[in-house]
């Protein structure tokens, strides 16, 4: 998921030419939201649990090494897992959703972006991606380092 929010074609047309962490972190929480909607069965449900559960827990290791204190890590990472958690829901129902609708959920999280018709299209084709494959085809490059 860190190579997929590296991509710099995400970032382009971003205010300022500039990303944030916070850019950043939305949108390894928007794929990340696609994976568990995508996966998301009683076949794959521990595997996603320990997904989330590595992901946050990575989250608040890198707010830790920034520097921050714990109760400032504790308001971070609630925020963040709200954050998280509006993601997944406002993308709940993206199949059913036309472009305009889709862009208006994404803008809401992605309001440092200029081209959000470029990220809709850049989503819808990572969620068709998904659909083809299998969850432990994208655990396989994780599980061997």
């Amino acid at each position: 998921m860190i190579k997929l929010t590296t991509n710099k074609s995400l970032y382009e047309g971003i205010n300022n030419n500039q990303d944030s962490f916070s850019d950043r972190l939305t949108l390894f929480l928007i794929h990340f939201a696609f994976i568990l909607k995508e996966f998301k069965n009683p076949k794959n449900e521990r595997i996603l649990q320990e997904l989330y559960d590595f992901n946050f827990r990575q989250l608040e290791l890198s707010i830790r090494e920034i520097g921050y204190g714990d109760q400032s890590i504790n308001k971070k990472m609630k925020d963040y897992i709200n954050v998280f958690h509006a993601i997944v829901s406002e993308i709940h129902f993206w199949n059913d959703l036309d472009f305009d609708e889709r862009k208006k959920r994404l803008s809401i999280f992605l309001s440092n972006f200029n081209n959000i018709n470029y990220l809709i299209e850049y989503f819808d084709n990572f969620r068709d991606k998904l659909s083809k494959n299998n969850l432990n085809s994208y655990l396989k490059s994780v599980s061997n380092h």
